[in-house]
């Protein structure tokens, strides 16, 4: 019996050890509530918190009484089958990558609520790459940094201003194991600059078939400065940044050299990563005894280079102090000059004044770079044309690869089972193929409304919930006794939920209060707005923006109908995507790379309102969604944010609420869901990170991977 109680709770263990569970919440999540629904919620539905505070005997026990063995055994057999299964699309078509597989650099992470390295896009980007990696069976593995206080938890005062809370991240609570050496003890990574060496441990998390390999600072042997550095996502000053940079690049290759790896794609995800390029050449170096430029020219063969941001000021730059100061000892190695070693960075290198910028040494030093929508790619083309200065702007080697998103990680379970029993029991493995989505228009309308109004019932529900602690911490008694009556189920629900920097323009929708009032107040069709997201803690201007949308929701006059949910964060967003029925987005074109909040949406049956920008430039057909404006841009910004805000509204008022509440004889809006199936059909098979990590396998990885020197 013991070892009966035992196994079952091992295979608990397995299970929750493994973040296949988060998108397989089905297989987890569902058996640990039904174990223990109120230890799980206190946990924040972390498997390993909660697997720490249950004993075998006490999962014997509850799972006898639940009837739970089969369905934990059938869990752990799905599991099992999967990370066994070698007949995967990746075996078949990824050639020698699977002897040299991909490393993945990314400086964030997001992958789930409960593993909080990641701040926003970027990382959710990152960590529905290694899932979809992972269920196309790519040889790939990720590096990255285990921050301790993560990025920040967001709270608001009573004056609606953020203030910022950073909570230390227990261990032992995360599904982390230590990587070993070939000694078989911990693995530990040195980095050497002028004043004092750099030392981080290596911890590994398995995400389905992916490793995914984390630096962590936080030992014996740095000083106590430099143990914080891993403490904080995108905090500190410039040295601070450039410490996490060495450590996240020639650290996070010293992984794959200490395990023997050795990897046939270079990918960095941003230029947080790309002195990564440098300690690749230095190995190449050593091991062939060329000299920089010959093995710098072969490391950029097989480098792949994604950015992310189209505004100059999110490129990291460094003074020449701060580089010869932390880079100075590996430069030598390199056998370069300190002016030599700059202009790695440089788009002048003449320029002594010039910084160093990480993002100029990957375009240097990448054979394949690219943007992450069409239009991206035009703003970084015309960005950095200047490295190119003869060549016209169409032939700059920066090309695009429209993001996508994980689908199994952001669909709702309710929506999930309706495309099993509609689209076929494979379709997960075949998004990709249009026809897949065909058969959404079979399913009934009434059935796709009613999952949807279920769906929009559970966020109205959470958000009351988030917003009663709100108003008991802060005292709003008023607040207290009208929770209940705060939105309303059968009102048209737009979600708003961004980072709050002033480019994403979150306060478009309130620049006319009095229109916007008579939209929200109409007593026939009206509007209500969940709004969420993070302003940087240093960006006072978009923690203004956010003020002003907080204080709005605070009023007697806006409460039951303009709601800011703090702490925006994967499990905020989770709710937001699977419940709203429209999910606004107003960033100043072409400022938004490529914006994957709204992709989540779709498949969820929510609809699109949003700027011609990133990637619903390219989705939008007229008929799955909805335009704000028509693509054109001014130079005077209050001028395009005046004409952007008159189009929103107009948009509002003349298509997206009429249609709303246009009703057929059995309450259903028929033309709305007629909308949300074609959304489904046009972009589910588009705009899925399956497809784009088969692009980048097709068009990067491979060609990178078979590239020869031809030096002789």
């Amino acid at each position: 019996m013991t070892d009966m109680k035992s196994n079952l709770h091992s295979r608990l263990r397995t299970l929750a050890d493994n973040l296949w569970w988060t998108w397989h919440p089905e297989l987890i999540s569902n058996r640990l509530s039904d174990l223990d629904p109120r230890l799980w919620r206190q946990v924040d539905h972390n498997p390993v918190a909660f697997m720490n505070q249950v004993t075998p005997a006490q999962v014997e026990e509850r799972a006898s009484e639940l009837v739970l063995h089969s369905r934990i055994n059938y869990a752990f057999r799905r599991l099992n089958e999967y990370v066994e299964d070698h007949n995967t699309w990746g075996a078949i078509h990824c050639g020698n990558l699977n002897n040299r597989p991909v490393a993945y650099f990314s400086a964030e992470f997001g992958l789930h609520e409960s593993i909080p390295i990641y701040s926003g896009g970027l990382g959710i980007l990152a960590g529905d790459h290694l899932k979809s990696a992972s269920d196309l069976g790519i040889p790939l593995i990720g590096i990255g940094l285990l921050y301790h206080q993560g990025y920040f938890c967001q709270r608001l005062n009573k004056d609606g201003w953020q203030e910022e809370d950073y909570i230390n991240l227990d261990v032992n609570m995360l599904p982390l194991r230590p990587v070993m050496d070939s000694k078989g003890v911990p693995m530990v990574v040195r980095v050497d600059t002028r004043s004092n060496p750099l030392l981080a441990r290596v911890w590994e998390i398995q995400v389905g078939r992916i490793r995914l390999m984390l630096l962590d600072s936080n030992i014996e042997g740095n000083s106590q400065k430099d143990r914080e550095l891993t403490s904080r996502l995108y905090g500190g000053d410039h040295e601070q940044r450039i410490r996490q940079e060495l450590l996240l690049g020639i650290g996070g290759a010293r992984i794959l050299q200490g395990l023997n790896i050795f990897p046939g794609v270079l990918h960095l995800n941003e230029g947080h990563s790309s002195f990564a390029i440098l300690e690749e050449v230095r190995r190449i170096m050593e091991y062939d005894q060329i000299p920089f430029k010959r093995a710098l020219r072969r490391v950029s063969l097989y480098t792949v280079f994604t950015t992310h941001t189209p505004v100059a000021a999110g490129h990291d730059r460094f003074s020449p102090d701060l580089i010869e100061e932390h880079l100075g000892v590996f430069r030598e190695n390199l056998g370069l000059s300190h002016r030599d070693f700059m202009a790695l960075g440089r788009v002048n290198p003449a320029d002594s004044a010039e910084t160093f910028c990480m993002t100029v040494l990957a375009l240097k030093s990448s054979r394949r770079a690219n943007g992450v929508s069409a239009i991206h790619g035009d703003v970084s083309r015309l960005m950095w044309n200047c490295l190119w200065p003869d060549r016209i702007e169409s032939e700059i080697p920066i090309g695009h690869i429209t993001n996508g998103v994980h689908i199994l990680s952001w669909l709702a379970p309710q929506m999930y089972q309706l495309f099993q029993t509609r689209l076929g029991q494979d379709w997960p493995s075949r998004m990709i193929h249009p026809d897949v989505w065909e058969k959404v228009a079979d399913i009934d309308d009434a059935e796709l409304w009613e999952t949807h109004q279920t769906l929009k019932m559970r966020l109205i529900g959470f958000v009351r919930r988030r917003l009663q602690k709100q108003a008991e911490r802060l005292g709003q008694r008023d607040m207290l006794k009208h929770i209940e009556h705060i939105l309303d189920p059968e009102v048209l629900t737009i979600g708003c939920a961004r980072r709050f920097a002033t480019y994403k323009r979150g306060d478009l929708i309130v620049a006319d209060l009095e229109r916007l009032t008579r939209l929200l107040k109409d007593p026939r069709r009206p509007i209500q707005i969940i709004f969420a997201g993070k302003a940087h803690p240093r960006d006072n201007e978009g923690k203004h923006l956010l003020q002003r949308i907080a204080q709005l929701s605070y009023t007697k006059k806006f409460r039951s109908s303009i709601v800011f949910v703090e702490n925006y964060d994967y499990n905020v967003a989770r709710h937001l995507v699977q419940g709203v029925d429209v999910w606004l987005n107003t960033p100043r074109r072409p400022l938004e790379a490529c914006g994957t909040s709204g992709q989540k949406v779709v498949l969820n049956g929510g609809l699109n309102l949003s700027v011609l920008d990133g990637w619903w430039n390219e989705a939008y057909d007229g008929k799955n969604g909805f335009a704000i404006g028509h693509g054109g841009m001014h130079n005077d910004l209050a001028v395009q944010n005046q004409r952007d805000s008159e189009y929103l509204y107009e948009t509002l008022e003349r298509e997206v609420i009429p249609l709303y509440y246009q009703r057929d004889v059995h309450g259903v809006p028929s033309q709305w869901v007629k909308r949300m199936k074609h959304a489904m059909q046009t972009l589910g098979w588009r705009f899925n990170a399956d497809r784009m990590v088969k692009d980048y396998v097709e068009r990067f990885y491979l060609p990178a991977a078979n590239a020869t020197s031809t030096e002789t």
